[in-house]
């Protein structure tokens, strides 16, 4: 595997398309308009709300969304750094993008005062667990959401 070399900053304004574009792949359920609102959300929040983004030959390749949480499952603490959104695009994983994505957002969170970080993962979602894993976050619980209309 050749080396390609990145950089990982926070969000510019001149990158919201981009952002959006991969924001879209990550999350392809939401509308444009959940898409917006959301962002708009993030980038009026900054002071607890965080958006690195990667960026190779002038391309962005790779986001990753963070937020301080007041709570957290199976967390000790009631100020925890949270990666809400995390990914790469297919065919630049491998080369440690994602992993510096992950350690700019828990730098940021340390800065914040911090003493914890988590995440989540979907059941199934076994790409996700294991760049997880391997970053030395550790499986908590697993949870299964179900709900009913009640017409």
């Amino acid at each position: 595997m050749t080396e390609i070399n990145f950089i990982v900053r926070p969000v510019q304004e001149t990158d919201l398309q981009e952002w959006y574009r991969l924001r879209q792949m990550l999350w392809d359920e939401l509308t444009e308009q959940e898409h917006q609102d959301e962002m708009l959300d993030i980038y009026e929040h900054s002071d607890s709300q965080l958006v690195l983004v990667a960026e190779t030959d002038g391309r962005l390749v790779g986001f990753l969304e963070a937020s301080i949480r007041p709570f957290v499952e199976d967390c000790h603490t009631d100020h925890v750094g949270y990666l809400e959104g995390w990914f790469v695009e297919r065919e630049f994983r491998r080369y440690g993008i994602g992993g510096d994505l992950v350690r700019g957002a828990e730098r940021w969170a340390r800065k914040k005062g911090c003493t914890e970080m988590a995440s989540d993962a979907e059941v199934g979602n076994d790409i996700s667990l294991h760049a997880h894993l391997k970053l030395g976050y550790e499986e908590t619980s697993r949870l299964v959401h179900l709900r009913k209309d009640l017409v």
